[in-house]
């Protein structure tokens, strides 16, 4: 099992990383809580969720199953989840855990902080795509005007991931995870990113899994450890997600998932950066990455001006004027801002590129 410390600005917690971990999370609680709250969705429940309330010595142990997808992170979701720890008599002594994928973590995470203005919780990832959100301290529900808008920083006592949990996710859900660990490597490791463009997600072993998690772990676990409260350097994780964030809400959550949302808006960061910074980057074998791992490049047709003004809805957005993360070189982000004329030379070029292969 691994382990690595974060530092956050009210304490520090760690993130385990290993086998079968599940089964031993009562050993690992550092405090004694007066109940459990089980959040979970319908997906993992079926697969999971008994392995964890056994898993726990504990007389008051309550569940809650939702929806899967995208689709749940809202404000109904989050106003049930309250009402039902209100009718569970949870209190400020009470745990909440966080089975499963990013969008169980964000929801979860959101009550949590908000619950009598905060209680402990944990987050168990049960997605490769989670290793990212799962650390960092970021919780939100999405508006159906933008993704992300309504949250809070509020990070969790540790993170348990357990990676035989990540055995029976579909292919799409691999893809998700490794665009996120592809925009890590690209921000900030240029080896790993090689090592990526080597990868075929279906042949990937658990030893390999557990070292690209580890590496993508600590490259964020860095940038949050000087940047919690996302005023600096933190915003250079956003990289894919302007553009990526902007498809997400224009085609309506859960059309692709996030990552290959993702995977998309890296690509368009990619384009961006040649046109704007005069970059040189392995843009060619990005996309052939994304080619042989069968990421979806665009799903429909969507008018520029609609892309610009979501784009514009983006939480890094100053002004009405768009600011994206771009990249110098592999490993040398920045953060610029795009007038909407350059904004919209580049979408226009970047969707012409890829015209004949839009799906």
């Amino acid at each position: 099992m691994h382990k690595t410390m974060i530092q956050s600005q009210t304490h520090s917690y760690p993130i385990y990383i290993g086998e079968g971990i599940r089964y031993g999370i009562n050993d690992l609680l550092q405090k004694s809580y007066s109940s459990v709250f089980v959040i979970t969705d319908e997906h993992v429940a079926a697969i999971y969720l008994d392995d964890l309330v056994q898993s726990l010595d504990h007389p008051r142990i309550f569940t809650e199953i939702i929806p899967a997808g995208e689709a749940s992170k809202n404000m109904e979701a989050y106003h049930q989840l309250q009402t039902k720890a209100i009718q569970n008599g949870l209190d400020r002594k009470s745990l909440i855990l966080a089975l499963g994928g990013g969008v169980v973590g964000d929801l979860a995470g959101f009550v949590a902080a908000t619950f009598l203005r905060g209680i402990d919780y944990i987050q168990i990832p049960t997605t490769i795509l989670a290793h990212d959100s799962s650390v960092g301290g970021k919780v939100a529900i999405n508006h159906q005007l933008g993704k992300n808008l309504i949250g809070s920083f509020y990070s969790p006592q540790m993170v348990i991931y357990d990676v035989e949990t990540l055995s029976t996710l579909p292919t799409k859900e691999w893809r998700s995870g490794y665009a996120e660990i592809m925009k890590e490597a690209l921000i900030a490791n240029p080896i790993l990113f090689q090592e990526l463009l080597e990868t075929k997600l279906t042949k990937v072993q658990n030893e390999a899994l557990i070292a690209h998690l580890k590496k993508g772990v600590q490259i964020k676990g860095h940038i949050v450890e000087q940047d919690e409260q996302e005023n600096g350097i933190r915003m250079y994780l956003n990289l894919g997600h302007t553009f990526g964030h902007a498809l997400e809400t224009l085609l309506g959550y859960g059309k692709l998932t996030h990552g290959e949302a993702v995977a998309i808006g890296l690509l368009f960061a990619l384009h961006v950066s040649e046109k704007h910074l005069s970059s040189e980057l392995p843009m060619d074998a990005f996309y052939n990455w994304m080619v042989q791992n069968d990421y979806p490049i665009m799903e429909v047709s969507l008018s520029v001006e609609q892309i610009i003004q979501t784009m514009k809805k983006d939480k890094k957005t100053s002004h009405q004027v768009i600011q994206m993360v771009l990249l110098e070189e592999v490993g040398k982000p920045l953060a610029v801002k795009i007038d909407d004329h350059h904004m919209r030379v580049y979408i226009e070029s970047f969707l012409s590129l890829y015209s004949s292969l839009l799906r």
